[in-house]
């Protein structure tokens, strides 16, 4: 199986991950999920922990020592079905007794080769990536027919609509008026930056300088978030935002995924052109997950590009995960199915994007011949035909990238 399970934030992802895991086990292979953030990974072993009575074993960078010799014994020996980590689930070290399902958390967050070390853990596993917003380059396997798709199209009960603004950086000072009302009503806020530190190559705020403005602004209300502390004083932050110790929390990416305080109304997105679709969508779905109203203030630049506007325009317009993944698709380009580009137009264009489609089916019916019941997740025996076609554009390793997703 190489499946997209496609829902968008608080869809309910990660129960049906966790079902499609444990069938793993009932047919007495193991189950692993991997996810980009130790955030992420840690919430979803407590989840499976509460919901399930089946062995887990975590995995993360973080996990030393004995802790960490006992999760790669138990790993290794299968005594413990169920597997979550980080990226340290695809390092060398780690040896699976019998590897029957690969679930990729947040897809989009990984690169081709990451995905396919942790399915080439087992013996021909199955493989389930997941996501709100997936890459271009999935999409276009979708359509290839290389890869099958679910969707889950609700929502949780009762989540309200975020309202979406876009603000040049100019009005800054009547955002944060703005902003200083919010919070004497009792509003909590996120506010987010894109580097942690100044950089040459980016015109952006740092978060840790951003950080100190606002403190200056309001007062010491704020929190501090960001990739390069120490995970305990980082836990320490998130957990005083979650517990309204802190009223605003500044930070950086990191707190895109597996980040759920339902008591937080507001998202300020600082150099908002600066993300990509699936990012912003990620970010925005930080808030909106309680019974009051919500938004979402993306800040600009006054001189925007007309793919950064259109981005921008796009989030302001939809909430609809499936549709920022097809407007994500159209902008940067479906990549390279037979390699590593998870993103990108073609180097060539063969026909209009409207023919293309009318000859997908007919291609794959063509491929079926060409390749007779292999399944999506085996690398295949290829005929002497293919061989030579693959050589000469090189793309001897294509059948393997398939799989990646």
């Amino acid at each position: 199986m190489s499946r997209l399970l496609q829902g968008d934030v608080g869809a309910g992802k990660t129960l049906v991950a966790l079902l499609a895991m444990l069938r793993a086990v009932e047919a007495g292979a193991q189950a692993a999920i991997m996810a980009p953030t130790e955030i992420l990974a840690r919430q979803h072993a407590k989840t499976f922990e509460r919901l399930s009575p089946v062995p887990v074993a975590y995995l993360s960078s973080s996990v030393k020592g004995k802790a960490r010799k006992q999760a790669l014994l138990a790993i290794a020996d299968g005594s413990a079905p169920l597997v979550v980590g980080t990226h340290a689930l695809v390092q060398d070290s780690v040896q699976f007794a019998d590897l029957g399902l690969a679930v990729i958390d947040e897809q989009h967050r990984f690169g081709v080769e990451q995905r396919l070390a942790l399915v080439e853990k087992g013996h021909e596993a199955d493989m389930l990536v997941m996501t709100a917003t997936p890459i271009p380059r999935t999409l276009l396997l979708t359509r290839f027919g290389d890869m099958q798709t679910s969707r889950l199209e609700g929502k949780p009960a009762g989540r309200k609509p975020v309202r979406t603004s876009l603000h040049s950086l100019n009005a800054l000072d009547d955002v944060l008026s703005g902003l200083s009302r919010a919070l004497s009503k009792g509003a909590q806020i996120f506010w987010v930056c894109p580097l942690v530190s100044e950089s040459e190559a980016l015109d952006v705020a740092a978060a840790e300088a951003r950080h100190a403005e606002l403190t200056s602004y309001f007062g010491p209300i704020a929190g501090l978030a960001h990739g390069q502390q120490d995970s305990t004083v980082r836990e320490e932050a998130l957990q005083d935002f979650a517990q309204g110790k802190t009223r605003m929390l500044v930070a950086t990416t990191v707190i895109e995924v597996g980040v759920d305080v339902p008591t937080a109304t507001i998202m300020v997105i600082e150099h908002a052109e600066r993300f990509g679709l699936a990012q912003l969508h990620q970010l925005r779905g930080r808030v909106g997950r309680g019974a009051a109203a919500s938004y979402c203030l993306m800040l600009h630049e006054d001189a925007l590009g007309q793919t950064a506007r259109r981005r921008l325009s796009c989030l302001r317009e939809t909430e609809d995960g499936f549709l920022i993944a097809d407007e994500d698709f159209r902008l940067r380009g479906g990549g390279d199915v037979t390699g590593r580009r998870q993103s990108g137009l073609p180097d060539y264009r063969m026909a209009s994007e409207i023919l293309v489609d009318l000859l997908l089916n007919t291609a794959h019916a063509e491929a079926k011949h060409i390749l007779p019941d292999t399944a999506p997740t085996k690398t295949p025996a290829l005929p002497d035909s293919a061989e030579v076609l693959l050589t000469l554009f090189n793309k001897t390793d294509a059948a393997r990238i398939f799989t990646g997703g």
